[in-house]
C-alpha cells in the first residue's frame, strides 16, 4: 500500500515537472517570437547614442516608395553595420537593407552601384546618394538628398562684413555651410551690388521680371540669408531684398546690436531696419542681458541669453525643451498688417533685461530704465501676396557661428528655419547628432587617492579582515 502511494506521488511530481517544463518552453518560445517580431530596446545613455533621432524616424516612417540602403564591406564587419542599419529597416517595411561583400560577390556589388570610394549607397528610385560614413547623420542626410528632387541653393549676402561660409574661425559659418550641404542645399555667397539677370528663357525665382541693369537677387536662390552685416546696406540692396520677398522669395535675417568691441564695430543697419519695419518687425537698438543665472550651467555669461521654451509655430514645435542660446542679441517687436502675418518664435525668460546703453565701454544693467523680460528674440512672417513670401528675423547672428552652432538645439533651430522658409516642413525635427566626446578628466590629487584606495587601503583591509576571522576561529 505504501509502495503504491509512493508511486502515485512520484507520478504526480513527474506530471508537475513535465507541465512546468512545457510551460517554460512555451513562454520562452513566445518571448523569442515577440522579440523577433517586435524589435524593442531601451537606450539608457545620456545622449541617446543608440536611439534614432526624431528626423530619421519622421523621414523613414513617411516613406511612400521603397528605398534600398546597400552596405558594401567585408562580411566580417556586417555585424557592426547591422547595429545601426537594422534600426532603420525596423521603422518601415518600405526601407530595405542589403549587405554585400564586394570581394566575394563582385558582380552583385557592381550591379548595385559599388565603387571603391563608396561604402554605403542609398537608392530611393529617384536618385542614388552616398553616405560618407557609417553614422546616422550621414545616412539620414543621404536619404534626404535621395528623396528630394531639384536643386536648392542657400545664398548668403556678402559685401557688408557678414559671416563668411568658408570661415572656420569661431565666428565663421563653415559649420552652417556643412549642415546645409548635408541637407541637400548648395551654398554660395552673392553680392547684391552686382546685377544678376536670370538665364535666357528663365523667369526669376521671386516671380518678378528682370529689368536691365537693376540690382536683384539671383534667380537660382531658394533662400536668401543675411548673416550679421557689420555695415548698413545701401538702398539698391534693400530694394532687391524687398522685391525678392514680396514676389514669393524666402529670406532669413540675423541682425546684431550696434556694438563696438575692440576692433570689431557693428553699425546699426538702418536700411534693413526700415525694410523690416515696413513688414511690421521693429528691430530695437538694445542688448539683452540674462540675469537668471541658468546660462552659468553651460558656462555662459549674462550677454548670452538662454531659451528653453518656445511659441507655437512649425519652426519650433519640435524643439520642446531643447535649449538654444543667442550671444549678443537684440530684441524685436511685431505688429501685423494687412500685408503681413507675424508670429513670435521664442523669447527670453522673465529674469532678463534689454539695455539701451550701448555706447559705454562696459555695459551695465539699470533695472529702473532697462526693459524687463520676457523679450522677443525671433519672428517668423509671411508676405500675403501671390505667391506668398516668407521671412524670419533673429536678433543675433553669432548663435549660428562655428562656436555656437553645435550648442544643444542651435543647429536644429537654424535648419528648421531654412526648411520652413523653403516649404520643406516635412524635414522640420530634431536631427541626428554625433557621439559625445566625454573624456574622463582626473586631477593628480584624485589619481593619488585612487592609488592608495585600490592598491593599499582596500587590499590591506581585506587581509586584515581575513586575519581577524582566522584568529577568532583558531
Amino acid at each position: 500500500m505504501n509502495t503504491a502511494w509512493l508511486k502515485t506521488r512520484q507520478t504526480k511530481y513527474g506530471a508537475y515537472a513535465g507541465v512546468y517544463i512545457i510551460v517554460i518552453v512555451a513562454v520562452l518560445a513566445a518571448v523569442n517570437f515577440l522579440a523577433n517580431r517586435y524589435d524593442k530596446s531601451y537606450d539608457s545613455t545620456a545622449n541617446k547614442q543608440f536611439s534614432l533621432a526624431d528626423q530619421t524616424i519622421k523621414v523613414v516612417k513617411g516613406l511612400k516608395n521603397d528605398v534600398r540602403i546597400t552596405y558594401f564591406d567585408d562580411q566580417q564587419r556586417f555585424g557592426t553595420a547591422r547595429d545601426l542599419l537594422d534600426r532603420y529597416s525596423s521603422l518601415s517595411p518600405k526601407l530595405h537593407v542589403d549587405y554585400i561583400d564586394p570581394v566575394k560577390k563582385p558582380q552583385l556589388a557592381k550591379a548595385a552601384g559599388y565603387r571603391r570610394d563608396v561604402s554605403i549607397l542609398v537608392d530611393s528610385g529617384i536618385k542614388k546618394e552616398e553616405a560618407k560614413s557609417l553614422s546616422e547623420e550621414e545616412i539620414t542626410g543621404a536619404l534626404i538628398r535621395s528623396l528630394k528632387t531639384g536643386e536648392r541653393s542657400a545664398c548668403f549676402v556678402t559685401g557688408s562684413g557678414e559671416h563668411a561660409i568658408d570661415d572656420t574661425d569661431r565666428g565663421g559659418y563653415a559649420a552652417v555651410k556643412d549642415a546645409l550641404t548635408r541637407n541637400n542645399y548648395q551654398t554660395k555667397g552673392i553680392s547684391l551690388l552686382k546685377a544678376a539677370a536670370p538665364p535666357a528663357g528663365q523667369s526669376p525665382a521671386a516671380g518678378a521680371p528682370p529689368a536691365p541693369g537693376k540690382v536683384e537677387v539671383p534667380a537660382d536662390c531658394t533662400v536668401l540669408i543675411v548673416a550679421g552685416p557689420q555695415h548698413d546696406y545701401i538702398q539698391p540692396e534693400t530694394d532687391a531684398i524687398k522685391a525678392y520677398v514680396e514676389h514669393g522669395g524666402h529670406a532669413l535675417f540675423m541682425l546684431d546690436p550696434p556694438l563696438s568691441m575692440g576692433r570689431s564695430v557693428t553699425d546699426d543697419s538702418s536700411g534693413l531696419n526700415a525694410l523690416l519695419a515696413s513688414w511690421g518687425v521693429t528691430v530695437n537698438k538694445d542688448l539683452v542681458l540674462d540675469t537668471s543665472g541658468i546660462g552659468q550651467v553651460f558656462g555662459l555669461g549674462p550677454e548670452v541669453p538662454l531659451v528653453a521654451s518656445y511659441e507655437s509655430h512649425p519652426i519650433v514645435n519640435e524643439m520642446k525643451d531643447v535649449a538654444t542660446c543667442f550671444p549678443l542679441a537684440r530684441t524685436l517687436d511685431i505688429k501685423n498688417s494687412d500685408k503681413t502675418t507675424l508670429t513670435k518664435l521664442f523669447a527670453t525668460s522673465d529674469n532678463s533685461f534689454a539695455t539701451t546703453n550701448l555706447s559705454s565701454g562696459s555695459i551695465r544693467l539699470d533695472p529702473k530704465k532697462d526693459k524687463k523680460g520676457p523679450l522677443t528674440l525671433a519672428v517668423a512672417g509671411t508676405w500675403n501676396g501671390i505667391p506668398i513670401g516668407r521671412f524670419v528675423v533673429v536678433g543675433s547672428s553669432l548663435w549660428a557661428g562655428n562656436n555656437f552652432i553645435r550648442f544643444n538645439g542651435n543647429r536644429d533651430l537654424f535648419l528648421n528655419m531654412i526648411n520652413w522658409l523653403t516649404a520643406d516642413e516635412d524635414l522640420i525635427s530634431i536631427r541626428p547628432k554625433g557621439p559625445d566626446d566625454r573624456p574622463l578628466n582626473i586631477s593628480p590629487q584624485k589619481i593619488n587617492m585612487l592609488f592608495w584606495l585600490s592598491l593599499v587601503i582596500f587590499p590591506l583591509g581585506v587581509i586584515g579582515f581575513g586575519m581577524v576571522t582566522w584568529w577568532k576561529r583558531r
